[in-house]
């Protein structure tokens, strides 16, 4: 706010008001602001050259207020100068209530909405109408090219004061093309999908694809948010499924681009005691190693997957009376399946959400439906963060969290349970994203004790790599520190971990290592293997 609106708007009254409220000595430095803010700047020229329509307000001679809708395509009103706008006034319904109120007064009250941003803009001037008539380069520079209506006059508005209000209470709405914009990835999507139906008619695409022991086929797909998506895969003779308990996952096949068949490991997030379908939900990454952009694209309604049985790293303590779970953006997944089975125990618990907007939390307003206040959600752009070591401070020393999402999320719920000196095994957690390992690779050698095999691996190598390339069998899964299956016990040497599911008890006490990303910090190990 400038001290010309202030100025304006803060009569007498106004100002005796604040001061009984207690607000006056929140806008007293107004009156001694150098910037009289009555020109207009780089930002409020820009938010009225997109405008699409605004309100303004008129008084008659009788004092009566009276407000007006206008509106047009982007741009129909002008920013003559950073005093001045302008813009064409056609024939209406002739009822001349505008125009007679200039004639009496000529103040005028404008404000310009942004609905989709929440935003506003509120303009006080000194408005007078021209007969376009006698002003035909006038009339050019207010003329909209693709309306061709008549105008009767032109509108101008010298600016005396404005204000930028704030986005509290304004609903968000969206133009139809602001629509078109933000759901073309869907239907780019959408029209993808029916051109791999076509194809997959035309050129008879396999109908499986995998070669775990338990085969599921896709029953249903359903898009959670612009880029999380959620399968269901259920038996394909309609069986039941095999028994899992919440946090577990599976082991899917994926086709990749270069047309191996890799494996992903994607948390089972629906309900553990509805055994007749699994549920999972994928997070599409254009940037990572393509596991899920082959997801979004490949899978369609009757593939069959040949999976893994469901596996467990991170299961729920069924014993403990109360915990509280935390999941950063696609982590939400193997909590909300725990979510169903602790309630079903008849646990207490509550879950922090945190994401990135409330349109980017997969499955939130299922959600808040189904457990409403012991949801709690952090949504980025609402200015609302997470706080990990203010929530372990919420609780008793003793409670369980049960945290999944991005490494940054994790540790700082470890880094926080440290600094207040909690136990560290209280924290459960599993990482999504894995960003653990970015240290530089350089050449070391690997013994293997048990099939007496000394191993050089380059820097470009993982050591699975190079095991795997010796005949070795080596179990391994995910291939990016993320599921621990390949976890092996080190023997000898110093490992360098960057995998992101082991516990510290299992690399201190266990002495595992998991060999698809990890290193050596010195220039040898020696493994069980």
């Amino acid at each position: 706010m400038g001290r010309a609106f202030s100025d304006i708007a803060f009569t007498a009254q106004v100002r005796a008001l604040q001061t009984q409220k207690g607000s006056r000595a929140q806008y007293a430095p107004l009156d001694q602001a150098r910037d009289r803010g009555d020109r207009l700047g780089p930002s409020e020229v820009a938010f009225i050259e997109q405008a699409d329509h605004f309100y303004q307000a008129t008084v008659s001679e009788t004092g009566w207020p009276y407000v007006q809708h206008r509106g047009g395509p982007a741009g129909f009103i002008r920013v003559m100068d950073d005093k001045t706008l302008g813009f064409a006034d056609f024939a209406g319904n002739l009822q001349y209530i505008s125009v007679g109120n200039l004639q009496h007064d000529d103040r005028i009250a404008m404000i310009f909405m942004d609905y989709a941003n929440q935003r506003r803009l509120k303009l006080l001037g000194r408005a007078r109408t021209v007969d376009i008539a006698g002003e035909p380069e006038l009339a050019q520079r207010l003329r909209d090219p693709g309306y061709h209506g008549r105008i009767e006059r032109a509108f101008i508005i010298e600016v005396e004061g404005f204000d930028w209000n704030c986005p509290q209470h304004i609903t968000p709405r969206f133009t139809e093309e602001q629509v078109g914009s933000m759901t073309a990835p869907l239907h780019r999507q959408l029209r993808h999908l029916k051109d791999q139906l076509a194809l997959a008619s035309a050129t008879s695409m396999p109908d499986a694809q995998g070669n775990g022991e338990l085969a599921l086929t896709v029953s249903g797909m359903r898009q959670l948010t612009s880029k999380v998506r959620a399968y269901e895969l259920r038996d394909p003779a309609g069986q039941s499924l095999p028994a899992f308990q919440a946090g577990a996952h599976l082991e899917v096949p994926v086709l990749l681009a270069d047309g191996s068949l890799g494996i992903r490991c994607y948390s089972i997030t629906s309900d553990p005691s509805q055994r007749q379908v699994y549920e999972i939900a994928v997070l599409r990454e254009d940037g990572g190693k393509g596991g899920s952009r082959a997801v979004h694209e490949q899978l369609r309604l009757g593939l069959t997957l040949r999976c893994s049985l469901p596996k467990n790293s991170f299961a729920l303590d069924g014993k403990a009376p109360r915990v509280v779970f935390v999941a950063g953006g696609i982590g939400i997944t193997p909590i909300r399946s725990m979510l169903y089975e602790a309630r079903a125990r008849g646990q207490e618990f509550d879950l922090h959400y945190a994401a990135r907007s409330r349109r980017d939390a997969a499955f939130l307003e299922q959600l808040a439906a189904e457990f409403g206040a012991r949801v709690t959600v952090y949504a980025a752009d609402e200015g609302v963060r997470l706080d990990a070591q203010a929530l372990l401070l919420s609780q008793p020393p003793g409670r369980q969290f049960y945290v999944c999402g991005p490494a940054r999320l994790v540790d700082a719920f470890l880094q926080g349970a440290a600094a207040l000196g909690r136990d560290p095994g209280l924290i459960h957690y599993e990482r999504f994203n894995n960003a653990a390992g970015t240290g530089a690779n350089h050449a070391i050698t690997v013994t293997l004790a048990r099939s007496r095999k000394m191993l050089q691996v380059p820097a470009a190598s993982s050591i699975l790599d190079v095991v795997e390339a010796a005949g070795i069998a080596a179990p391994a899964s995910c291939r990016a520190g993320a599921c621990g299956l390949c976890a092996v016990k080190v023997l000898e040497g110093d490992p360098e971990h960057r995998d992101a599911v082991l516990s510290q008890q299992q690399r201190d006490a266990g002495g595992l290592m998991c060999i698809c990303v990890s290193r050596a910090n010195g220039e040898t190990l020696t493994l069980d293997l």
